[in-house]
């Protein structure tokens, strides 16, 4: 407030109590000022913020549209090992346990009561259904075989019985000690499997079973041996006493032609189905192993396989 001179001196401001005070600090009317600005003041400063927070929308917008630029819907930017993801894929199985215990990898149930095995056939009956695309328009799928891989930018389909006796319909061998786990390999963009095709140049450490059928492929049908196999074995001498059997539905292992994933609207990575035959009564430790050249095995890391256990009473 201005003051008012008289003579040499000034008189001091007019004492007012809060409420007044207040009124005056938003409206003063001796100098036309609002909040202690005039209505000049307030314009320049709204000027102000316009520009600088339109300048300060504009930089960030450019900088996203360049940062876009450089990004392909289609494939990522950066692939392979060049990529977080890395070129080993995992195996990743299902049926998986209940949320409520999202950290464990067991398969528990009794094959006796179907209220106590109906989690797990349900469980993989979404699972296949979400899978196969099953209700679903199957965009770009076609019939594909060893000798008849799909063109360029078709995919190829998985049906579901074809995976037979591993069906609802047989409630995925839940309802007896012979269930059905399903294992899928990791998409990982533009990946080629070097595949194991040859018997005189696998691995040591490759299973015995697994030798003798891949053995048997390139004698009987070595046209059919361009797979990404799969072994599941107990992972202690108890648990391989404990497992009398396994099988795999429709072949032991996924085929070549199901690679590279590309992105492609409507593919589905391959799966398997494992059918077990154990002993009941008994917790048994299974690791189950994907095999190709450029796939390492480290259990730390979950690259190229996949631990659970499984018991049946």
């Amino acid at each position: 407030m201005a003051d008012k001179k008289i003579g040499e001196y000034y008189s001091p401001p007019v004492k007012m109590g809060k409420w007044e005070g207040f009124k005056k600090f938003l409206w003063n009317s001796e100098t036309s000022q609002c909040l202690g600005r005039t209505g000049s003041s307030w314009a320049k400063i709204l000027l102000f913020y316009i520009i600088f927070y339109a300048a300060l929308t504009g930089f960030f917008a450019a900088i996203f549209t360049v940062f876009y630029q450089t990004l392909d819907n289609e494939k990522p930017k950066w692939m392979l090992d060049n990529g977080l993801i890395g070129s080993n894929p995992g195996l990743g199985f299902r049926p998986m346990p209940p949320e409520a215990n999202v950290e464990s990898t067991l398969v528990w149930y009794e094959s006796s009561k179907k209220d106590n095995y109906q989690y797990w056939v349900d469980e993989t009956a979404r699972f296949l259904k979400y899978h196969t695309y099953e209700d679903e328009d199957k965009q770009n799928h076609v019939n594909c075989s060893f000798e008849h891989p799909p063109p360029e930018g078709k995919v190829c389909g998985v049906e579901a019985s074809s995976f037979a006796p591993c069906t609802i319909e047989n409630n995925f061998g839940y309802h007896v000690a012979r269930p059905c786990i399903f294992l899928k390999l990791n998409k990982i963009y533009n990946w080629i499997p070097e595949i194991y095709n040859d018997s005189k140049t696998l691995p040591d450490h490759m299973p015995e079973e697994l030798k003798q059928h891949i053995k048997e492929k390139q004698q009987l049908r070595p046209n059919e041996t361009g797979v990404v196999w799969v072994s599941c074995e107990g992972e202690n001498p108890a648990d391989v006493e404990n497992i009398k059997a396994r099988d795999y539905y429709p072949r032991m292992g996924f085929p070549r032609f199901y690679f590279p994933f590309k992105n492609i609207a409507g593919y589905i990575p391959p799966i398997v189905a494992v059918q077990f035959t154990v002993e009941t009564g008994v917790l048994i430790n299974i690791e189950c192993k994907a095999w190709a050249r450029n796939i390492n095995h480290d259990r730390s890391d979950r690259r190229g396989s996949v631990h659970f256990e499984l018991m049946v009473d």
